[in-house]
């Protein structure tokens, strides 16, 4: 069998949102991949200082965080890329004056605005942070922050075309549905999959990815072999091979039979 590489989103993939945790079963499946030599990649939109800590530990051979912005091998950083502070300045102006609003993902810390805004999920955000220890040293408008990707946040009384404008000059803007997801071009999940088959020599036709939601779709354009777990957003649907199930019914064990690949 050829070694293959497999890349797996997080959120309702790997980690269940009701059981706040990782089946037994994609453990077994994750080290059967790897005893079989095969390459396992976290690939998520996240940042790695807010992977959590049931993911870091993983038996996987690294991740590729932020939206492809930063790659990782067994805690060896092979590529990062971070906007620069006067860009980032910019773009921090720019939204606001269009009546939004955003949280910065940075590399030590999440970082929000100083002031309480009126975006519920805004604030939801920097509550749930909080309690995992992250925010509310460092805000948006000092000069000490650092960003390879960010989220922005708007509503009725935005000028969310004017926004979305400016950024498509020089930025992916991945629509949430309640926010949006923005990494700098090229990086997306996509370049993180380039990147790292590049990195060991294996060939497209040998991913297979793993996902669920709308940041996924760099993803699911990528390879051939894109599983949608059972809960997804339709908009993977075109770029689906396999539709499998949730994660708490063991989704990727499941597909990975369905392939083949293991028993």
């Amino acid at each position: 069998m050829n070694k293959k590489a497999f890349f797996f989103d997080i959120d309702e993939t790997l980690l269940s949102w009701i059981t706040g945790e990782i089946p037994q079963s994609a453990l077994y499946a994750l080290n059967e991949l790897k005893k079989m030599g095969h390459i396992t990649f976290i690939n998520t939109g996240r940042v790695f200082t807010t992977v959590p800590e049931i993911v870091k530990v993983l038996p996987v051979t690294g991740f590729v965080c932020g939206c492809g912005t930063q790659i990782l091998k067994e805690g060896e950083t092979l590529m990062f890329e971070e906007i620069a502070p006067e860009k980032l300045t910019q773009i921090i102006n720019m939204i606001r004056e269009y009546g939004g609003d955003l949280i910065l993902e940075g590399t030590k810390d999440v970082y929000f605005p100083k002031n309480k805004t009126r975006f519920d999920k805004l604030e939801w955000a920097r509550e749930l942070f909080g309690k995992l220890g992250f925010g509310g040293d460092i805000f948006i408008e000092d000069k000490e922050r650092e960003c390879p990707k960010y989220c922005f946040y708007v509503d009725e009384q935005s000028k969310t075309d004017k926004i979305l404008a400016e950024l498509s000059k020089d930025m992916n803007v991945m629509d949430r549905g309640d926010f949006y997801e923005v990494s700098p071009i090229p990086y997306t999940k996509a370049s993180g999959i380039e990147y790292v088959l590049n990195y060991f020599g294996i060939n497209k036709e040998d991913a297979y990815v793993f996902g669920d939601s709308s940041n996924d779709l760099s993803m699911f354009q990528a390879v051939k072999h894109a599983v949608a777990m059972e809960k997804h957003d339709p908009v993977l649907d075109p770029y689906t091979e396999f539709v499998t199930k949730t994660v708490e019914e063991d989704g990727i064990l499941y597909a990975l039979q369905h392939y083949g690949i293991l028993e």
